[in-house]
């Protein structure tokens, strides 16, 4: 039984709450930071303190973290289309502003960042590992900012030994997803999911409780301060495995291919003319869904492994099935 307190930021997210659970397990006294139009219904029965705090009032931010000791910040803006200012006002500004309410009241012992392998430079990758640079410049501003903020946290280990602990997993899924299995499932409905390309390329599926596996060693683990690491399952699979699961439980048939190189031809002047327009939702193909769709994202964990002593449980026929039945209720329609 721990007597610290444990702030978890975007409590009622995916990541966090799954987090919550985890940490209110473990017997931390769980602080639950959420923005005061926040629905917290999902952490309804769970012994937490509620904090208020929101990532675009910055104000909000010192009180909410005045009495942590330990700091999972899982809370981002995310979405692979709009203006990079806005990703970078949540997900370095507020930062910024976070860390000097922290130093300022001198309690913290760890701070937990959950980044994104897409800080790495947007190409294919054969077990990527560590000591690959960050790539500043991202297809997106998600991945641009995840990069910039974790520039500013390495900031703030060298000048001021900030305890901070950085965990780049890859596309998470887990019960909570709303966002990119939902899209999928939208498209496989709508009859208008394709692959781009054979299919048979590696992602970087991350499953939530394996994350959280993870964080809850990176919350003890001494002597890690300033280190980073690649945070995946233990299998990875490709789309057609990903994709055609999704399709399968659905009832949905298999999506057909469109040629790689067509989907890189047209991809640049369908994101133009979506700007030009003021287009606030991701057009159809953007270079983000490149990336996704095509790229082999195989990063190693082979330090994640070594130093924390991270070992992935759970495989993805097993995660996405919980997904699933999370997001449709166990029905395939």
């Amino acid at each position: 039984m721990s007597t610290e307190n444990l702030l978890v930021t975007g409590a009622t997210g995916m990541v966090g709450l799954a987090v919550v659970r985890r940490a209110v397990d473990a017997g931390y006294n769980v602080q639950a930071m959420v923005r005061p139009s926040s629905n917290r219904s999902v952490l309804a029965g769970l012994p937490v303190t509620f904090v208020e705090g929101d990532l675009a009032q910055l104000e909000t931010l010192p009180a909410a973290l005045a009495e942590a000791d330990v700091v999972v910040h899982a809370a981002a803006h995310i979405g692979d289309w709009g203006p990079v200012e806005k990703f970078r006002a949540a997900n370095v500004v507020a930062l910024e502003h976070m860390l000097t309410a922290v130093e300022r009241h001198g309690r913290l012992r760890r701070w937990i960042q959950i980044s994104s392998l897409g800080a790495y430079p947007a190409r294919h990758h054969y077990g990527t590992d560590e000591t690959t640079p960050r790539a500043m410049t991202g297809l997106d501003g998600y991945t641009q900012t995840k990069a910039e903020a974790e520039a500013v946290l390495e900031h703030h280990f060298k000048e001021h030994r900030f305890p901070v602990v950085i965990l780049r997993p890859g596309f998470i899924y887990g019960a909570g997803e709303r966002y990119a299995v939902r899209r999928m499932i939208d498209k496989l409905q709508a009859g208008k999911m394709k692959f781009i390309g054979r299919g048979d390329r590696l992602m970087n599926n991350t499953y939530v409780e394996n994350l959280v596996d993870a964080v809850m060693l990176a919350i003890d683990k001494p002597g890690i301060e300033g280190q980073a690491y690649n945070i995946r399952d233990g299998r990875l699979v490709t789309r057609l495995e990903f994709v055609n699961t999704v399709a399968d439980y659905m009832g949905k048939p298999h999506p057909g291919h469109v040629p790689e190189w067509l989907a890189k031809l047209i991809v640049r002047p369908i994101e133009r003319v979506a700007r030009l327009t003021g287009k606030q939702t991701a057009p159809l193909l953007t270079g983000a869904t490149i990336k996704y769709m095509t790229y082999n994202l195989d990063f190693s964990i082979d330090k994640a492994q070594r130093e924390l002593g991270y070992q992935p449980q759970v495989d993805f026929q097993e995660g996405i099935r919980v997904t699933l039945d999370d997001m449709v209720g166990g029905r395939g329609t």
